[in-house]
C-alpha cells in the first residue's frame, strides 16, 4: 500500500500566480506519496485567500480524504481548480488540515526562495 510522509518543508516557500505573490511561508509542509513528486502545502493563514474562489469540484483520496478545490483569479487570468485543500483529512494526513496545495502550471509557480 502507498504510504504518505509529511514533514516540515525546509526554508521559505512562495506561491505566485500571474506574477502576483499569493503566499509566502516558513511553515509549509512537504507531502510525499509513493512515487509521486512531493507536494508543498501552505498554511491557509499564509495565503492571500482573497485571490481564491471555491469551486464545485471535489475529489476523494483513499489516503488523504475529500479535497475541495479553488480557482485563482488575478489581473491577467483565472487558473481553474488550481488549489486544493483537505478540510477534514484522514488520520494519516491530519497535519495538512488548514493547508492548501497548488497545481503547478504556466500561471502558477511554487518555489523555495
Amino acid at each position: 500500500m502507498t504510504k504518505i510522509t509529511i514533514r516540515k518543508a525546509e526554508g521559505t516557500w512562495v506561491v505566485r500566480s500571474g506574477g502576483a505573490v499569493l503566499g509566502e511561508s516558513t511553515k509549509a509542509l512537504e507531502l510525499c506519496e509513493g512515487d509521486l513528486a512531493p507536494v508543498i502545502y501552505f498554511p491557509r493563514e499564509d495565503i492571500a485567500m482573497a485571490f481564491l474562489d471555491k469551486t464545485e469540484k471535489t475529489s476523494q483520496c483513499p489516503l488523504k480524504g475529500d479535497a475541495s478545490y479553488y480557482s485563482i483569479a488575478n489581473k491577467s487570468s483565472v487558473a481553474e481548480n488550481a488549489a486544493w485543500s483537505y478540510e477534514t483529512p484522514l488520520e494519516g494526513a491530519k497535519e495538512i488540515k488548514g493547508h492548501l496545495a497548488f497545481k503547478v502550471q504556466e500561471s502558477v509557480k511554487v518555489e523555495q526562495v
